[in-house]
């Protein structure tokens, strides 16, 4: 049987990630992304091989960008395009596996959409416009919620008013699921174990980041409490009283702040993202070394919290844009997490940046792994599997 390809994509508001993914080859053969959707700055750019391309596309749409994509799809698949898999944020408690898209499930996802209000039009919008394009295809939604289903009751129960959850379904949920479970996976073939016997705290840090404890290849707690780059991660429920009372704040303006306006760009007041941040702590900038002591306190806080689920640790992986790329970060976290035995080994911890991955604790100390993280190929899998 020959090796089947899967367009997968990632809609946001103003922009779409794809990658096409051939299940016989690590590299995708296709991938890129299409970003300023409904602005005159609207652009598509794209890598296949070695070779880099753009287009603008003023004012596009999410079908106007597809429909300029499409060819190109079609052409780095030999017009062999087995079926697409669409990366949905929240599934609520009714996915919790992959499934294909019918119509019933599209409803079920326009219903999930007040639980995320931000992305799941977005998602739907992707979906409407592929759906449109490629009529005759399998379209499957796999749901970044699904992995952290097996999360026990009273892990997700929210310590509220029995009906609050009852009635409309207020609990906790966690994200990155395809990356959580993608990397657990590698990290067992690295280190050598059966992902079905062996135990894993998982750090995946990006622009939003979480922490997840993995039993036997499942979600047995996960947390979104992080700072990440423009949000607070988690605060006092009192705080939302004390800014409205004290500084007039809308409940619109509160949310704005803690959700934009705030993490690594509040506590710097200078910039969201961790290299930039990095660069200038070298230069002796006071408030960029207080929001990177912050970041790694609070993770290692999170990770010693959901590590409360594991029965054992048989390691602790570093993925994500920051947690594969920033020694700093990594070994700032590990050092507020001595009471786990864990340390790290300096050369090895330099040496695993931009795709290397490995190791990266002293002998002698539980492991500690830097596992670059493709949710673009777990979502391709779980669309195979599907199809299947």
């Amino acid at each position: 049987m020959p090796a089947r390809n899967i367009l997968v994509i990632h809609a946001r508001k103003t922009s779409v990630r794809f990658a096409l993914v051939n299940e016989a080859h690590s590299q995708f053969t296709l991938h890129g992304l299409a970003e300023g959707l409904g602005s005159r700055d609207a652009e598509l750019r794209w890598q296949r091989g070695g070779e880099r391309d753009s287009l603008m596309i003023p004012n596009a749409d999410h079908r106007a960008a597809l429909s300029q994509l499409m060819p190109l799809v079609q052409g780095a698949a030999g017009g062999k395009l087995h079926g697409v898999g669409h990366h949905v944020l929240h599934g609520g408690e009714f996915f919790s596996s992959a499934c294909r898209l019918e119509p019933q499930v599209i409803r079920r996802l326009q219903a999930l959409a007040p639980l995320a209000p931000q992305q799941m039009p977005a998602s739907l919008a992707g979906i409407e416009a592929a759906m449109h394009l490629l009529p005759n295809l399998p379209h499957v939604a796999v749901f970044d919620t699904a992995f952290h289903q097996t999360m026990p009751e009273h892990v997700y129960r929210l310590a509220l008013p029995d009906a609050v959850y009852r009635d409309h379904g207020l609990r906790r949920y966690a994200f990155h699921g395809s990356s959580h479970r993608y990397v657990s996976h590698r990290a067992a073939e690295l280190a050598g174990l059966s992902i079905g016997d062996s135990c894993w705290l998982s750090a995946h840090l990006g622009a939003h980041g979480s922490a997840c404890a993995i039993v036997n290849g499942q979600s047995r707690d996960a947390s979104m409490n992080l700072v990440m780059a423009t949000r607070s991660g988690d605060i006092d429920p009192h705080l939302y009283t004390q800014l409205h009372r004290s500084l007039g704040w809308s409940l619109e303006k509160i949310d704005q702040v803690l959700r934009q306006e705030s993490g690594l760009l509040g506590l710097s007041e200078l910039a969201s993202d961790m290299r930039s941040l990095e660069k200038a702590r070298d230069q002796g900038h006071a408030g960029a070394t207080l929001a990177i002591e912050v970041y790694c306190y609070r993770l290692a806080k999170t990770l010693a919290a959901v590590g409360c689920a594991l029965p054992q640790l048989d390691g602790l992986i570093f993925t994500g844009e920051i947690g594969e790329n920033s020694p700093l970060v990594r070994s700032k976290t590990v050092d507020h997490l001595k009471l786990l035995n864990l340390a790290i080994d300096r050369e090895a911890n330099a040496r695993c940046v931009r795709g290397v991955a490995g190791p990266i604790h002293k002998r002698g100390h539980p492991r500690v792994l830097v596992v670059p993280t493709n949710e673009e190929r777990q979502i391709a899998f779980d669309t195979l599997a599907l199809l299947a």
